[in-house]
């Protein structure tokens, strides 16, 4: 399956409108997922937790997380961490790191609709967390291109041997395709 280079990566995730998915454990031990905003900078996903937030009080008691971030027509581009989230800033630390909110905020919606968003909302406190790209597992994946093998969509484990799929990805790379 077709991989983004580093720099398709940076440039899918500065795209505005992407939602991400934040997957952390709950009390009960059960994955959660909640679609957040976010930006990636410094090489870090950032997303800001509201004070009573389920998903902050899950990365509180468990740092492990899973953040997707897609889109949902096109190229089908995909990108994965998996790693721990650090708070950044403490809830009630919001006056030190409003800018990082507010370039968050004007991510999804133009830059009025962000003042009177934050305007509006300044006062009910949160938090910063950070999911470092360069302590994550980061697993990325596109839709092939028209001069790509059609048969890379998938990782090559999914495959059944004896299918279509599986001899028309041996024979574009020209090896034999050993199923799992």
């Amino acid at each position: 399956m077709p991989k983004l280079t580093d720099q398709e990566c940076r440039d899918f995730l500065a795209e505005r409108g992407h939602l991400a998915r934040i997957a952390t454990i709950s009390a009960s031990g059960a994955p959660s997922v909640v679609p957040v905003w976010f930006i990636f900078e410094n090489g870090k996903v950032l997303i800001t937790p509201r004070k009573h937030s389920l998903f902050l009080a899950n990365v509180r008691r468990d740092p492990r997380v899973a953040v997707t971030i897609d889109e949902e027509a096109g190229s089908y581009r995909k990108v994965l961490f998996e790693g721990k989230a650090n708070i950044l800033f403490e809830v009630g630390q919001d006056r030190q790191w409003d800018d990082v909110y507010r370039r968050i905020a004007c991510r999804y919606v133009d830059e009025a609709s962000a003042d009177y968003y934050l305007t509006e909302t300044k006062d009910q406190p949160r938090a910063l967390i950070g999911i470092d790209s360069a302590k994550a597992k980061i697993t990325t994946w596109r839709m092939p291109t028209a001069n790509e093998p059609y048969s890379g969509i998938w990782a090559r484990r999914y495959y059944d041997a004896g299918t279509k799929m599986a001899s028309t990805a041996s024979q574009a790379t020209g090896t034999n395709l050993k199923v799992r």
